[in-house]
C-alpha cells in the first residue's frame, strides 16, 4: 500500500533520512521506533505528502507520489488523516474541532452532523460535542484530535507519537482506541513512538530507526528478541552483548568461547566462526539456596556490582567471569535476599542467546 524506494530527504545541508526502503501493508499497524531525531516524524509527513523526498521514489496505492503535482495529491491526502504529537485546539466546541476535516472536504452539514457524535463516542467522548476545547484535559485533547482524523474515516491514519506527555490512563486508551480503529475498520495505522514499549504491544511490524537508516524491520519477536546488529539491540535493551568465538558445534548446540568464559547456545554456526551474542536481561534467573537446579544450560555463580530500581523491578549488574545485566521482580529480589556485594547463582537458557556472525 505504502512503498518507499530508496528515500533520502535532506534539509539544507542536513541529511535527515538516509537511503530507506520499506513497504507498508495495507490493514497494519506498522511502527516506526528510535530517539528523538531520527527521522520518525519526516517519514510520517513524506507520507502524508507535506514534504517531498530529496530523491527516491514513494508510491501510495501504487502511485508514484514524488513528483506529483499539488492539485493531484488531493485525492490522495484526502485517504488519510495525520495527527501530530502536540494538537492544538481550535477556538470554539468540541464539535467545531472534530468537524473541521469534514469541512474542508465539502462534507454536507447533515452528515457532519451525523459523522462527528459517531467519532466521539468510538474515542470515549460521547456528549462532549457542547464544551470548549480550550478546557479539556491532554489526553481528552489528543482524542479529540483523532476523532477529528477518523470521522473523515481515512483509510491510511498516520500517528505522531500518539501518547507522548500523556498519563498512564490516557496513554491505555489511546492504545486501545488504535487496536479498535484497526480492528472493526481496517485501517491501515502508521504512528512514531519513541517508547520502546508501545512499539512491542501495539505492532503488527516495527522499524527501527537509528539516525536516518532503518536498521531492522519485523516483527516484535524478530526485533525484541532477534537484532541483527549493535546498534539495533542497544535501541531495543538487549543489555547482555559479547563477542565470541564458535569452539564447537554439536547438533545445533553451541559451546562459545568469551574472553575465556563457556557460553552455550543454539546456532547453526560452525566451529571457528566469530560471532556476537545477544540476550535480553529478562531472560536471567536467580537462585540461591544450594542444590537448586535449573533447566538452563548455562549456570553461573557471581556477585551483585550494582542494584537500580525500575519500579517494580530492579536491574542487576552481576560480575560472573563476565558482566551481566538482570531484571528481577522487586518481589524476587527481597525474596531472594538479593543486595549489594551478595553472592548470586543465575542461569539462562541456550535459547535465550541470539547468535550473529562478526
Amino acid at each position: 500500500m505504502i512503498e518507499f524506494e530508496h528515500v533520502v530527504m535532506n534539509f539544507g545541508e542536513k541529511e535527515v533520512l538516509k537511503d530507506n526502503s520499506f513497504t507498508i501493508q495495507k490493514g497494519e499497524i506498522f511502527t516506526f521506533i528510535g530517539p528523538s531525531g531520527s527521522g520518525k516524524t519526516t517519514i510520517l509527513r513524506l507520507i502524508d505528502m507535506l514534504e517531498r523526498p530529496t530523491s527516491g521514489t514513494i508510491a501510495i496505492e501504487g502511485t508514484n507520489v514524488s513528483s506529483l503535482k499539488d492539485r493531484d495529491r488531493i485525492p490522495l491526502r484526502r485517504k488519510m488523516s495525520m495527527v501530530f504529537q502536540k494538537p492544538s485546539p481550535l477556538r470554539g466546541t468540541v464539535f467545531d474541532n472534530v468537524a473541521i476535516g469534514l469541512l474542508f472536504r465539502g462534507t454536507s452539514h447533515d452528515e457532519i452532523k451525523a459523522r462527528v457524535p459517531e467519532a466521539l463516542e468510538l474515542v470515549g467522548l460521547k456528549g462532549y460535542e457542547d464544551r470548549k476545547a480550550g478546557t479539556l484535559s491532554g489526553g481528552e485533547m489528543q482524542r479529540v484530535a483523532i476523532a477529528r482524523a477518523i470521522s473523515t474515516k481515512p483509510d491510511i491514519l498516520l500517528l505522531d507519537e500518539p501518547t507522548a506527555n500523556l498519563d498512564p490512563v490516557s496513554t491505555e486508551k489511546i492504545e486501545n482506541l488504535i487496536f479498535s480503529l484497526k480492528e472493526r475498520f481496517g485501517i491501515t495505522v502508521v504512528l512514531s513512538t519513541h517508547d520502546m514499549v508501545q512499539g512491542q504491544r501495539l505492532a503488527d511490524r516495527i522499524a527501527v530507526i537509528i539516525d536516518g537508516r532503518i536498521g531492522q524491520i519485523g516483527t516484535s519477536k524478530e526485533i525484541f528478541y532477534h537484532p541483527m546488529n549493535r546498534a539495533v539491540a542497544n535501541m531495543v535493551g538487549v543489555e547482555n552483548i559479547f563477542e565470541g568465538v564458535i569452539a564447537k558445534n554439536e547438533g545445533g548446540l553451541a559451546s562459545i568461547d568469551v574472553d575465556g568464559t563457556s557460553i552455550i547456545a543454539t546456532t547453526a554456526f560452525p566451529p571457528g566462526t566469530p560471532v556476537v551474542l545477544y540476550m535480553r536481561p529478562e531472560d536471567i534467573t536467580f537462585h540461591v539456596r544450594d542444590g537448586v537446579k535449573s533447566s538452563a544450560r548455562n549456570e553461573f555463580t557471581g556477585t551483585i556490582t550494582k542494584v537500580l530500581p525500575m519500579g517494580p523491578n530492579a536491574r542487576l549488574k552481576v560480575d560472573a567471569g563476565i558482566t551481566l545485566t538482570a531484571v528481577i521482580t522487586q518481589r524476587s529480589f527481597e525474596e531472594l535476599d538479593l543486595g549489594l556485594g551478595k553472592e548470586t547463582q543465575l542461569a539462562f537458557k541456550a535459547s535465550a542467546i541470539h547468535v550473529v556472525e562478526r
